[in-house]
């Protein structure tokens, strides 16, 4: 007799391996949720944000002293002046000129990684004359008054100072604080703070006479003894625009050691947030 065998029940089951998934963009679930449809698109939001409209910097010198402190951090509006095409310094379109007044982010000429923030002090056919600290905007001296309040001069320290622009030795007390009326390109004034040192009022620091070329922008800063600018590299063609300062969104007295694009939270300026600047 033949006999009948049972299949032995310790036998297990293979497991049942799944075909991998393969994403397919055309597909609606491939855009939601934690699918890779959706970091693409936060991705290309994050970059149309930072080419078109804003972008954010962090101020690492003195040069815009009082009115820019250093470590302010800064959204740029980059749709001010017009749109550019991606990764190109030629425009698109272009909405308007700049004025003089505004303060604007740029490509150092000398330097194109280089990225510096000054005020527009002449733009194509000005002629500009700096003279023992005195301002001359096509032959008419742009007059400096007794300021009506020391708002800006008081957020300075002499740490802002010392070891940096104005020196090893420097401090807060060696300098003097006005109110510059810029004439506008519109007839008005732009009534911005500036900053010298008392020693070096009437110094000979920057004399000289230049007239803008087309398509160019003579820029200065407000801390007029310590700030590199136009008076001594040149004029900033146009196309290294990158864009107008618009608002601080985060300021302190000092950075993280070592990781200089952090602030250190124990320093923050609280009351710095959302600090508009006159241009």
């Amino acid at each position: 007799m033949f006999g009948i065998f049972n299949k032995d029940k310790s036998e297990k089951k293979q497991p049942v391996i799944a075909p991998p998934k393969i994403w397919n963009p055309a597909q609606l679930d491939f855009w939601r949720g934690d699918n890779p449809g959706s970091l693409i698109l936060a991705v290309m939001a994050a970059l149309t944000i930072r080419w078109l409209f804003l972008e954010a910097y962090v101020i690492p010198t003195g040069s815009l002293l009082p009115t820019v402190l250093i470590n302010d951090h800064i959204f740029v509006n980059k749709l001010t002046y017009g749109i550019r095409a991606p990764f190109s310094e030629n425009w698109l379109i272009k909405f308007r000129e700049p004025q003089r007044g505004e303060i604007i982010v740029f490509k150092y000429p000398v330097d194109m990684s280089t990225f510096f923030v000054k005020r527009t002090i002449g733009i194509p056919g000005d002629k500009i004359k700096y003279e023992n600290g005195d301002l001359y905007v096509n032959g008419v001296l742009q007059e400096k008054t007794v300021p009506d309040t020391t708002d800006d001069f008081d957020w300075l320290n002499d740490e802002n100072l010392n070891g940096r622009d104005g020196g090893y030795q420097d401090a807060k007390s060696n300098y003097v604080q006005f109110t510059e009326k810029l004439q506008n390109s519109k007839g008005g004034f732009t009534n911005h703070s500036i900053m010298m040192r008392k020693s070096e009022m009437t110094a000979n620091v920057g004399n000289g006479e230049w007239v803008v070329p087309e398509d160019s922008l003579f820029m200065m800063g407000d801390n007029r003894n310590n700030s590199h600018d136009s008076r001594f590299w040149g004029f900033v063609p146009q196309k290294n625009i990158l864009g107008k300062a618009g608002f601080v969104w985060l300021s302190c007295d000092k950075m993280i050691p070592y990781i200089p694009i952090i602030c250190n939270p124990f320093t923050i300026r609280w009351t710095r947030f959302g600090h508009t600047f006159p241009q």
